[in-house]
């Protein structure tokens, strides 16, 4: 078998064992877990296998034509729809780092909700949301990205509305459906473009037809609209921020390797296209270089932990769209741009189990809570470290590795060129990033590292389970060893520049000196910079003001006119019916009969005279 067959049969295992875990819960809680875990293990093990096999497309049996023929649809085949799918180089890296972190929170997921009587119905969201991400990864057919970006919509509303007896966790499944879908009316558009403009929805001979013009810039502009709702970034992002209301190994899930990365990759699929549409390329320099910043900093000033890492994510995601938007070749942006995909993958997902292992010791993901947690478990601790020296990009982590590959590419340091204004506005922005960055996480360490304060933990917390503490460890490990990829060539990685590696280092001390020093006291009640900054400065303020209230009111006046006016002319003929009822009963009463009757003939006869006439 191909690579990309046994990535096909990966899907179909992932897809599979949705219903079949559901099935199993029925039975038994334990019955769900296992049936779970071996999906993710099955799928894991193809992908493995994958590595080594052969290369090529399979078509999955997708669109089928009257005559039974796989691959095209549309009279005559005008338009060409493969569903085609690949199984080798980048994507096939992508796809096994999708297909580890997914076994990696079933795992966890399944002590961290042992208490949950739904906790199935979770686990065959997972695997689902599991499926689609994997489909858009080894997607080469636009129609099939699209089937797996809409899935992962779907499957992010049920995984962060599971608590769904919380009225927050509600609000924030509503927030994150309507914001993503809102952007997605744009992501499905340019979709639509590009295959129209081309004939075919098969990746690369879209990418060989599309000429550069006013159609593709459309398109691509309305593609980068459609990322940045997925992605959080501005001003899309405060619904990934209200999203850790959801169960942390489903924020795990979404921040690490699927939904919120989604968009990178399929950018980074379409980069040639990216480059042909300037204007494309301007949105979302604009925006990333903005949204890093601005989470980055918002990160540091938060009173939840959680929340601290939903915002790095997004100050992340930003990072890794920006060698798309300002590198010069579309070789180097996507192997930049990929290669902190898969790093931000490992330590992102580390970071989200170990706060959910230290959030069940301290009762709370309040920082305050958590102050000291690291006493209680030191594997906690040290995995909670190595996820943070990744975050920060420390040299020799594999963070590190992508980090100084995207602000290469960014700055066109590889290239050789002269960089231009979007590179200046994007690498000024990446630079003061990797300082907040190593702000924020160094303060993150010090809530954990913290000297233990006795009354503010509970007296015997539930222990992790065997498996769940060996996640932890193997993660904690890959943010060391995944490094290999980069230096094997595996994935692509940054010719070593000597300043530009004392820069960024020379940066991480200045974050390090800030977040040890000018950190926020979380022994006293938050400050006020903090109040605002666990609100986003007023973003969610901003979303019911310019968003939620005028469309209310704007549904409130649509109804008004339908029931006022449209609705009158109904109930007028309503009202008026018993009145002709009336007239024609009254008409009909057996003492007028026959005078009624003569006036009708007269009428009738006056009627044919006049036709008659004419």
């Amino acid at each position: 078998m191909t690579s990309a067959q046994l990535y096909a049969l990966a899907l179909a295992t992932l897809v599979a064992g949705a219903p079949l875990t559901l099935a199993a819960g029925w039975v038994g809680r334990g019955l769900a877990a296992v049936t779970a875990c071996a999906a993710s293990v099955g799928a894991l093990v193809l992908g493995l296998v994958a590595l080594s096999g052969a290369g090529g497309a399979y078509a999955l049996p997708v669109f089928v034509k009257s005559g039974g023929t796989l691959g095209h649809v549309g009279p005559s085949g005008a338009l060409n729809l493969p569903a085609l799918v690949i199984g080798r180089g980048i994507a096939a890296v992508v796809a096994l780092t999708v297909l580890a972190v997914v076994l990696a929170v079933q795992v966890f997921a399944a002590w961290y909700l042992e208490d949950d009587d739904r906790y199935p119905v979770f686990a065959a969201t997972v695997g689902l949301f599991a499926g689609a991400m994997l489909l858009l990864v080894i997607s080469r057919d636009l129609i099939l990205t699209l089937i797996g970006w809409e899935v992962m919509g779907w499957c992010s509303y049920l995984l962060i509305g599971h608590w769904s007896r919380k009225a927050s966790a509600r609000r924030a499944a509503y927030k994150a459906f309507l914001v993503t879908r809102f952007a997605d009316i744009a992501f499905v558009t340019g979709i639509a473009a590009l295959i129209a403009s081309t004939g075919t929805s098969e990746i690369g001979a879209v990418i060989d037809r599309a000429n550069a013009g006013w159609l593709l810039t459309f398109a691509m502009c309305a593609l980068v609209i459609g990322v940045m709702g997925k992605a959080a970034q501005l001003p899309f992002q405060d619904w990934l921020i209200d999203a850790m209301e959801g169960p942390t190994p489903a924020s795990a899930l979404i921040h690490a390797a699927t939904m919120v990365a989604a968009g990178t990759w399929v950018l980074s699929q379409l980069v040639p296209l990216l480059i042909r549409a300037p204007a494309a390329q301007w949105l979302l320099a604009v925006v990333v270089a903005a949204t890093m910043t601005y989470a980055a900093f918002t990160a540091f000033f938060q009173s939840d932990l959680k929340r601290l890492l939903a915002w790095s994510t997004v100050s992340q995601i930003a990072v890794m769209l920006a060698p798309l938007a300002a590198g010069p070749d579309g070789q180097d942006a996507t192997g930049a741009a990929t290669g902190h995909l898969v790093s931000h993958a490992i330590f992102k997902a580390l970071l989200f189990l170990t706060v959910g292992w230290l959030a069940v010791l301290g009762g709370s993901t309040a920082a305050r809570a958590l102050t000291g947690t690291g006493a209680l478990r030191p594997l906690a601790q040290a995995a909670w470290g190595m996820g943070l020296l990744s975050l920060a990009g420390v040299p020799l982590t594999v963070g590190g590795f992508s980090k100084e590959h995207v602000i290469a590419v960014a700055a066109w340091v590889e290239g050789g060129s002269r960089p231009g204004a979007r590179q200046a506005l994007v690498s000024a922005a990446l630079l003061a990033t990797v300082a907040m960055t190593a702000a924020y996480a160094t303060r993150a360490y010090e809530v954990v590292a913290a000297p233990r304060r006795l009354d503010a933990h509970p007296a015997a917390p539930r222990e992790a389970s065997a498996l769940a503490q060996l996640v932890l460890g193997v993660l904690a490990a890959a943010t060391i060893g995944a490094s290999l990829l980069f230096v094997t060539g595996v994935l692509p990685g940054a010719t070593l520049h000597l300043w530009l590696l004392v820069l960024s280092i020379g940066l991480i001390l200045v974050g390090v000196l800030v977040g040890w020093y000018l950190r926020p006291d979380d022994a006293k009640p938050p400050t006020r910079l903090m109040a605002m900054a666990d609100k986003g400065f007023g973003a969610d303020t901003a979303y019911v003001t310019l968003v939620a209230k005028p469309v209310l009111a704007l549904a409130r006046a649509v109804a008004f006119v339908d029931r006022e006016i449209v609705d009158l002319y109904v109930r007028g003929a309503g009202s008026g019916t018993p009145v002709l009822a009336a007239l024609a009963g009254r008409a009909h009463r057996r003492e007028r009969v026959a005078t009624n009757l003569v006036w009708v003939l007269l009428g009738l006869l006056a009627v044919a005279g006049v036709a008659l006439w004419a």
